[in-house]
């Protein structure tokens, strides 16, 4: 019998949730089977203290905020280069909670089982209510969040990838700062040929919040939504993918200041590099359309 699949858990922190983090690697410390070894990265902040966990908990401090992704990649480069120390990455938000003591197991499972899966997006669910917001749910048809399903991209800051994805296209872009930094790398995911799973039975406790609770959140936006767009997509779908969603916030109907922050960060798309270009295949494009959610929305 092969070995089980070693999984590992980034966490990111501004160190301005203590208690929050402690709880997070508590339930990570209770999670069944083999321990899951975790890293703490102090994104521009020095880490709250954990020594309670230091058997299993590395943390790592950068002197400035790298944002979400580059703050991600530095926890993945921690455990190799592309991770490659472990099999699986979980990607945990500090003020997450791991409901179960199963998820590890689950990952194991899961991966082990298929081959071409390449992330898991756990399902996150209202400490309180157990409510799954609607945003939450990675797919168009959002209304049953207890149904899992193959989807097209995933959730920041509750999910798993194989380490072999990120080996093979790349981790997480550094630039994007915030915002859609996901559904580029499950773009390229798909492209390669790996697949991406919705798990409602993998459950993150977090509460429910609003994105545009970031000062940033309008400009990162719509900036890397063009981003996307070019660094991604090919050229006959990227007017239309961005028309679509310009369509779409303009129904929104957001507020004036929203909507000026929003055709900022628009302008600042076009005119701002994007990093390198790497057009998906048109047979990803219709593999992203058998799935549900074609890429022009």
């Amino acid at each position: 019998m092969s070995a089980p699949m070693k999984v590992g858990a980034v966490v990111i922190t501004m160190g301005n949730r203590p208690e929050e983090l402690r709880a997070l690697l508590d339930s990570i410390a209770k999670q069944d089977g083999d321990p899951v070894e975790v890293v703490v990265v102090g994104n521009g902040s020095p880490v709250p203290d954990v020594t309670e966990f230091s058997t299993h908990v590395r943390t790592v401090e950068v002197p400035e905020n790298l944002g979400i992704p580059g703050g991600r990649n530095v926890g993945i480069e921690a455990f190799g280069p592309s991770g490659r120390d472990v099999d699986v990455l979980m990607f945990l938000d500090d003020d997450g909670l791991l409901a179960q003591h199963d998820t590890a197991r689950l990952c194991r499972e899961a991966f082990a089982a298929d081959p071409e899966l390449g992330i898991v997006s756990f399902r996150i669910a209202d400490p309180d209510t157990g409510v799954t917001q609607r945003r939450h749910v990675p797919r168009l048809r959002a209304a049953d969040p207890m149904r899992s399903s193959r989807v097209t991209t995933f959730l920041g800051g509750a999910n798993a990838v194989r380490t072999q994805v990120l080996a093979e296209v790349g981790a997480l872009p550094d630039a994007f700062f915030y915002a859609h930094e996901e559904t580029d790398l499950a773009w390229r995911a798909l492209d390669a040929g790996w697949m991406i799973d919705y798990r409602s039975d993998m459950v993150l406790h977090h509460p429910t919040t609003a994105p545009s609770r970031h000062a940033v959140y309008h400009r990162m936006v719509a900036r890397n939504r063009v981003w996307l767009a070019r660094r991604n997509l090919p050229a006959p779908l990227v007017p239309v993918y961005l028309g679509v969603w310009l369509l779409l916030t303009l129904v929104r109907r957001p507020s004036r200041s929203a909507l000026k922050a929003w055709f900022g960060g628009f302008r600042e798309g076009w005119t701002t590099s994007c990093g390198p270009r790497r057009p998906m295949k048109w047979r990803t494009v219709w593999r992203l359309t058998r799935l549900g959610r074609p890429p022009v929305i």
